[in-house]
């Protein structure tokens, strides 16, 4: 394996418990402890940019966040590079109201780049309705809530512009994730890990697949990770 310099890690599903948003204290005391060891710990999730920040900051790991499935990056509590335009978006929601009747905005911390909707409509449905409308988008699925993207913006392409920034390579990077919108990353990063819970599609990208579920299988994920550099 490669030198390590950093790891990015997916916050719903990876180091959260049951759903709830509950972070796996064990997890997080490990990846601090990455932190101590000289790696940086990079949270890439479809939450928001802010929110991934302020875990980074009572979590004690590395205070840089990529939130909106990639579409920001966040180095401060005001500073934030946006790369997308949530305009865009929101034609693609307004369009999507008229045609589905269930649709309805899933209530989440604020948005800068992307649109939230909560998970009650045939999102192949939605898809196939903004290429007909050649609509520059794309609704996604990260099993907390169904996102309207910019088709560029996915969580490789947030990960490459901050790793363009700390001049990190890709080769030098571990991805840890559960979702399909973990799946660009994996795709990105030479090293990278799902769980056994997670849908066969991410399992076939991810090059390592551990067991626990709730936070454990992260654990695990990153005692492999250490055991091969020791």
């Amino acid at each position: 394996m490669n030198t390590i310099k950093l790891f990015a890690i997916d916050i719903d599903g990876t180091i959260t418990i049951n759903g709830d948003g509950a972070v796996n204290l064990e997890s997080l005391s490990k990846l601090r402890y990455l932190v101590k060891l000289g790696y940086k710990i990079v949270y890439v999730t479809g939450r928001s940019s802010l929110e991934a920040f302020v875990l980074s900051i009572f979590g004690g790991t590395t205070k840089i966040s990529i939130g909106e499935n990639g579409g920001v990056i966040t180095k401060s509590p005001t500073e934030h590079i946006l790369l997308a335009n949530k305009e865009k978006c929101m034609q693609g929601y307004y369009l999507l109201k008229k045609e589905f009747d269930d649709i309805e905005n899933k209530q989440v911390f604020p948005r800068m780049t992307e649109v939230v909707l909560s998970r009650t409509f045939d999102i192949n449905k939605g898809n196939k309705i903004l290429v007909e409308n050649n609509l520059d988008l794309i609704l996604v699925d990260s099993n907390y809530a169904f996102h309207i993207n910019e088709k560029k913006i996915n969580k490789a392409y947030g990960l490459q512009y901050l790793l363009n920034i700390l001049k990190i390579s890709p080769s030098e990077v571990v991805a840890i994730g559960d979702s399909e919108t973990d799946i660009p990353m994996f795709n990105l990063c030479k090293n990278s890990i799902t769980f056994e819970s997670s849908k066969k599609t991410v399992k076939e990208t991810a090059k390592f697949i551990v067991n626990g579920d709730d936070g454990e299988g992260l654990i695990n994920a990153l005692d492999i990770i250490l055991k091969e550099k020791s």
